[in-house]
């Protein structure tokens, strides 16, 4: 995601959204923690059958797939975890994608999952196609969505010379959005906020997230999905699916980074469609 973009990003995934008639309201379905690695994460379930792990965007939260529960919990018992330092999750002390895979196998181990498939958007993405090569045993499909293995696939952040930390840490940067950024803190307050910013523009920023040897490593299915107007270059996405033997690709006309959000109807049911088949 845009470096610049963190208070815009920040408002759009705390803000309470609608499917239909059916609200589903962040933190109203009884979570719970677990802790891993001494961090508490906090997750959700909703409905039964086959484990469904969603993860969720970069500076995001469950909400990010708010729209889309209603549908995928009717098929599916849908697992649905805050990564750390976002939503309701306790801040880890570093960030990588490879750490995050790591969470995301404990949290499965932990719930003694004997299969799962998964969902990921952007940063969930990536650390679901981590997952897809690390644990074959557990996950049987994994379907991704604006993910990119190198920063060169978000031409917007490998050109952004913005001077993160000193953003970060300038006087103005709580006045921009005070409101939204209580609300991020209000979540699980003490949460230092400001490490957690810094640590995931680090992450955003390095050059290579992880080697193509982790793509051509895969053995299960995968779906590779971008939106005609998303920030990941399709191009981008088309290397991914070569490097990923027998992977699926689809690009949903009219849509941007913001898939989940944009079209919650038809994703929902192109992923219902390829775990099923």
């Amino acid at each position: 995601m845009k470096k610049s973009s963190i208070i815009i990003i920040i408002s759009f995934v705390l803000t309470g959204l609608v499917y239909g008639q059916q609200k589903i309201k962040y933190g109203s379905n009884n979570g719970k923690y677990l802790s891993i690695f001494n961090t508490k994460i906090y997750y959700e379930e909703y409905g039964k059958g086959i484990p469904l792990i969603l993860l969720e965007g970069g500076m995001g939260s469950i909400e990010d797939f708010s729209l889309c529960i209603p549908a995928l919990s009717k098929k599916f018992r849908v697992i649905a975890p805050d990564m750390p330092g976002q939503g309701r999750s306790q801040l880890a002390d570093s960030m990588s994608y490879q750490l995050l895979a790591d969470y995301i196998s404990k949290l499965i181990d932990l719930l003694k999952l004997d299969s799962a498939y998964v969902i990921g958007w952007s940063d969930g993405g990536n650390t679901a196609l981590i997952l897809a090569n690390k644990r074959p045993d557990k996950i049987k499909k994994v379907l991704v969505s604006g993910a990119n293995y190198t920063l060169s696939g978000i031409p917007s952040m490998l050109n952004d010379t913005t001077d993160f930390r000193k953003m970060i840490n300038s006087p103005d940067f709580e006045e921009i959005d005070k409101e939204e950024l209580d609300k991020y803190r209000s979540l699980y307050p003490g949460r230092n906020w400001k490490k957690f910013f810094i640590d995931i523009n680090v992450m955003w920023s390095k050059k290579i997230y992880f080697p193509a040897t982790v793509l051509e490593s895969i053995e299960i299915p995968v779906m590779v999905v971008l939106g005609d107007r998303d920030i990941v270059t399709l191009e981008h996405g088309i290397e991914m699916h070569n490097l990923i033997k027998g992977s699926q690709f689809c690009v949903l006309p009219n849509t941007s980074h913001r898939v989940f959000h944009e079209r919650p109807a038809l994703i929902s049911e192109i992923a219902i469609d390829f775990f099923k088949n």
